[in-house]
């Protein structure tokens, strides 16, 4: 059986295996590598190994020998597999240069079955060119019960820059939360923290923490917190991330002393006051950019997160843009 694909923009200079695993889903990385090796994989007419950089309108053959590899799978064909869901509909920020920004709901996972990733895809189904390897997909993290942004990628091109920009912390993110106790002041936590991969926990290291083989490398966390509104029990925060480690805020936070309001897992209070929450309140807000994007993105407030600072500070969200 033989099959031809042809390679798209967004499969230029990537390695010949590396489209492969995804052109041909159902097929194993042994039984791929097991063609190539028989040389039943020719770009151009011609046998070409596992690290061979395909350039855009290549044509790539793949001779699928009796009982060496399955059926290929339909991956350089937009939308195929995603399974049909009503939530359709996506709160866009901004879309061009290869990024796509949207607002996410609260507890709505970022990626994987019935996430907002699957919405995106449906989004831009048949918006972009055919490729063999590319795939959009989100570019850095999200709680699924936090909201606001997050940059989904829909060129290979906008991944890379955007995944660049990030390792040279170009882009900053703002997040608002609401914390425990009361914080006077803008302060910078800096902290030495470790994922615990057995628990889906990061915890700060410190003398109480003893590291075993369910931790993950020890990384380095830098926040800075600034106070925007307080009562007696909790601070409304505006929280500046320079490093993106995961449940950063929400470790960072409870490790010195103001965990989330709501978060269990982290040790917050379920009350304060006359006020109880079922679930913390985390909201990406802003991101600034650097050229040739747009330079500040805003998610707005979910309602939800809007009526209790309302209830809580007396801000709306005009009166909480004004005080940053």
């Amino acid at each position: 059986m033989l099959i031809t694909l042809e390679a798209a923009e967004n499969d230029d200079g990537r390695r010949l295996d590396r489209i492969l695993r995804k052109a041909l889903k159902t097929t194993p990385l042994s039984a791929i590598h097991r063609l190539l090796r028989r040389g039943a994989v020719l770009v151009d007419g011609k046998s070409a190994s596992a690290d061979y950089r395909i350039s855009k309108g290549q044509a790539i053959t793949v001779d699928l020998l009796e009982g060496s590899a399955g059926a290929p799978g339909e991956g350089h064909k937009r939308g195929e597999d995603i399974s049909i869901n009503p939530r359709t509909a996506i709160d866009i920020l901004y879309e061009g240069e290869g990024i796509l920004v949207v607002n996410k709901p609260a507890g709505l996972l970022t990626h994987g079955k019935k996430s907002l990733e699957t919405d995106v895809l449906l989004y831009l189904s048949g918006k972009l060119s055919p490729s063999l390897s590319f795939k959009p997909g989100p570019l850095h993290r999200l709680d699924r019960p936090a909201s606001g942004l997050i940059a989904y990628s829909t060129s290979l091109e906008g991944a890379r820059f955007f995944s660049e920009m990030m390792r040279e912390r170009m882009i900053k993110k703002q997040y608002l939360a609401i914390v425990e106790g009361v914080i006077k002041k803008t302060v910078f936590w800096q902290d030495e923290i470790i994922r615990d991969k057995y628990r889906k926990k990061t915890l700060i290291v410190n003398p109480n923490c003893n590291i075993n083989e369910s931790f993950n490398t020890v990384k380095t966390a830098l926040t800075k917190v600034t106070p925007l509104a307080s009562n007696a029990g909790s601070t409304l925060i505006l929280a500046e991330i320079e490093t993106g480690r995961t449940h950063q805020i929400r470790a960072q936070s409870a490790g010195n002393g103001y965990p989330l309001l709501g978060d269990k897992k982290y040790g917050g209070s379920q009350i304060s006051g006359n006020f109880k929450i079922d679930e913390f309140l985390l909201h990406a807000w802003r991101m600034e950019l650097p050229p040739p994007l747009p330079r500040l993105i805003e998610a707005p407030l979910p309602e939800k997160f809007r009526k209790k600072t309302v209830e809580l500070y007396g801000m709306d969200s005009e009166q909480i843009s004004s005080g940053v």
